[in-house]
């Protein structure tokens, strides 16, 4: 099921069929810039909402797949985190397809990474106080957990209805990448690829660390190229997959130059 890499000159568009079968298209969405997103904070499953420039960036991802209608891309099924900033994305970017229409599907194991006692700190004053080399590690390292919540704190998820439902044991109080990877992972092999092989065009509007962990996945990263991966906001980024889920071909929507910049300054966030 895992990704491959596509030999030179084998190359096809999204949305052009290989077979006479039913070739599934997943397109993946970073959700709009979040209020905290410009205030340069940690966020993780705090749920806050878009900024005006975040709402922006959702109708024009929307304008760009509305666009890709005529090279076969047609969305049948949308997959969101339960995270407010996601779930309003896909909701203004649906409308310029006018597709608000599509099923939907929402988990927590599609939220951003846990970013433990580092939610709500500052990136930039947290380098200042600890060094850039410890927040790199807090921020990126596959395998190092920021400092965890405890379970009196407010901010644990225990405390949020939207969770009452999940075994208490399996919410986080702090997560690294490869913990996000593993509860991704099911979710995907679970409910995602039914709805691929169903439906035949799937879009799932997360966030960076999630996307990261199915893009992994997806395309066999090593744990040292997932964690350098940079995922901007607001770029819908399209996959197109063979019968068995492997990759044929992925590209992301838009003007290149504006790519660029917007995964350069996702970079920079924590100066």
């Amino acid at each position: 099921m895992k990704g491959h890499e596509i030999a030179p000159g084998h190359r096809r568009l999204p949305g052009t069929a290989a077979t006479l079968g039913n070739v599934p298209d997943l397109v993946l969405l970073r959700h709009g810039q979040s209020t905290w997103n410009a205030e340069g904070l940690f966020t993780g499953w705090v749920d806050v909402d878009l900024s005006p420039r975040g709402e922006a960036e959702a109708r024009q991802a929307g304008q760009l797949l509305a666009a890709e209608q005529d090279n076969g891309l047609d969305l049948r099924v949308l997959h969101t985190s339960v995270l407010t900033r996601a779930v309003r994305t896909a909701n203004l970017a649906l409308e310029q397809l006018d597709r608000s229409w599509l099923p939907v599907r929402r988990h927590w194991r599609l939220n951003e990474r846990h970013y433990g006692a580092l939610q709500g700190k500052n990136k930039k004053e947290t380098t200042a106080e600890f060094g850039i080399d410890q927040v790199k590690v807090w921020r990126r390292s596959y395998t190092t957990r920021p400092p965890a919540l405890t379970l009196a704190d407010p901010q644990h998820p225990a405390h949020d209805d939207r969770y009452r439902d999940v075994l208490r044991a399996a919410l986080p109080a702090s997560e690294c990448l490869a913990d996000v990877v593993s509860r991704m992972i099911p979710y995907w092999e679970d409910v995602i690829v039914a709805d691929l092989h169903r439906n035949g065009a799937v879009l799932v509007v997360a966030h960076g660390n999630s996307l990261r962990a199915l893009v992994k996945y997806l395309t066999n990263l090593t744990d040292d190229e997932v964690v350098a991966l940079e995922i901007p906001t607001g770029v819908p980024w399209w996959f197109s997959l063979a019968d068995d889920l492997s990759v044929t071909d992925q590209r992301q929507l838009g003007d290149p130059d504006t790519i660029k910049a917007a995964i350069e300054a996702t970079a920079h966030q924590a100066g």
